[in-house]
């Protein structure tokens, strides 16, 4: 029985649609997209007032004794005066604090962590370029594995009836035990052929489950999306250069080390903190007599770092190094992106003029096995000559179907070699995720612990 899940990936972009809704891959990725998200309004709390309230209470006990000296000498005397008892002391208060200034650590901090985000969702529509170039492989490969599988267990029906043919021609005195055996042998290697093409078609399932999520059901043919990409390799490569989403991430990730420097000098800077408290208490620890206490102040506090021990200038030395290695890494993401559009490229044109190649071979090889056939009726031909052609046949259309399957990937590839592998660039009929959404919903939140979609 098909499920109505099963039936939606009957088609290559209803498998696309269901890969970009369901993939585990890509939602992890969205996942710690929407976590990058937060490094923004932590950033942002250091513009916001910091509040902490406090409150003690309890029962003490005291005693203490108090020696009082009357007159000067050796008529002095002295008196001792004992106070003990129970008391409940009880207190509250509140602090206020709030920085003025912290060497511009706090705005660095916040454009960092905005530029992180940038990262990320350049980095997940990567992902989701990837998991949509996943799926279609896997779609083709169950196209191009089901296809091998039916050709091999074709060919073996026909091997059965040679063999069948050879066996009648042998006993009434045509061929000899030698070609009953080639037949034998042929149907045997091609018994052993269909064993590994279920092999590797049940491997080719496993695989589109995984990507996909479902299993594969009557799977409609592909066909490329050539239109969708540039007409020329040299605008491919531009265009890959400029929109890329792995570039993108690698330009935003430069920015990230640029901040990380300004902030590590942001430790050099003084700091100024205004610090408002207030408490208020009713008897006191450690004293019996004080009934009632009142505090209340607002002090501002300048602090200059003069010598943190050379940890601050070794930080600073660190960010620059690493925003070095941010810029090579940009570096080799472009000419990583160069080298996979003109392979991508090349791979499709090859795929192209594969197809024409295979065609014509697929032809001319069913012309020559029905002549060998027609001769081997009158003599003219073995057994070894019709097997040896009904192979080469068989070879031909695998490598026919093989072909289309290397055509349609190959465009995908291309597509998303260029960066253009994307649900509204291909048209699929589903809801784009929009990683800005929960930017927006949590950028300037103060409090709660409750995320946008109610966890």
């Amino acid at each position: 029985m098909v499920s109505a899940r099963d039936a939606r990936a009957a088609t290559l972009d209803s498998a696309l649609v269901e890969a970009y809704q369901g993939n585990p891959s890509l939602n992890a990725q969205r996942a710690s997209t929407r976590a990058t998200d937060e490094n923004v309004p932590q950033a942002l709390s250091g513009y916001r007032p910091k509040v902490a309230v406090t409150a003690t209470g309890g029962e003490q006990s005291l005693s203490s004794t108090t020696r009082l000296v009357q007159g000067v000498g050796p008529g002095q005397s002295a008196q001792y005066f004992t106070q003990s008892g129970y008391d409940a002391p009880f207190s509250v208060g509140a602090t206020i604090t709030q920085t003025l200034f912290n060497g511009f650590q706090t705005a660095n901090r916040t454009r960092q962590a905005e530029s992180q985000v940038l990262a990320a969702r350049a980095t997940l529509y990567n992902t989701e370029q990837n998991t949509l170039l996943s799926a279609v492989t896997a779609y083709m490969n169950v196209l191009l594995d089901s296809a091998i599988l039916d050709l091999q267990r074709r060919n073996v029906e026909v091997l059965q009836e040679q063999l069948r043919q050879t066996r009648d021609r042998f006993n009434v005195g045509e061929v000899t035990r030698t070609d009953v055996a080639q037949a034998e042998s042929s149907l045997a290697a091609g018994r052993s052929q269909v064993l590994s093409a279920e092999a590797t078609y049940t491997a080719a399932v496993a695989t589109y489950r995984q990507v996909i999520g479902s299993n594969p059901v009557n799977l409609a043919p592909g066909s490329p999306v050539d239109r969708l990409s540039p007409p020329t390799q040299d605008q491919a490569v531009a265009l890959a250069i400029s929109t890329h989403p792995a570039v993108a991430a690698a330009q935003f990730n430069v920015d990230v080390a640029q901040q990380q420097v300004k902030v590590a000098e942001g430790a050099l800077y003084p700091t100024v903190t205004l610090q408002g408290s207030y408490q208020q208490g009713l008897s006191a620890v450690g004293s019996l007599n004080t009934e009632h206490s009142y505090a209340a102040s607002v002090l501002g506090t300048l602090s200059v770092p003069i010598y943190q021990g050379g940890a601050e200038y070794s930080a600073i030395r660190q960010a620059k190094e690493l925003l070095g290695q941010t810029r090579l890494n940009l570096d080799v993401t472009r000419d990583q992106t160069r080298q996979t559009v003109v392979q991508s490229w090349g791979l499709l044109l090859a795929a192209r003029a594969n197809i024409e190649a295979t065609t014509a071979q697929v032809q001319a090889a069913e012309i020559a096995l029905n002549g060998i056939r027609e001769e081997a009726r009158v003599g003219q031909r073995t057994t070894f000559d019709v097997l040896t052609a009904q192979q080469t046949l068989v070879n031909a259309r695998v490598s026919l179907v093989t072909a289309q399957h290397d055509r349609v990937v190959a465009s995908y590839t291309l597509l998303a070699s260029v960066g253009r592998l994307t649900p509204t660039i291909l048209g699929l009929r589903t809801a784009v995720y929009r990683p800005q959404v929960h930017y927006e919903q949590v950028r300037d939140s103060w409090a709660g612990v409750r995320t946008p979609d109610g966890r």
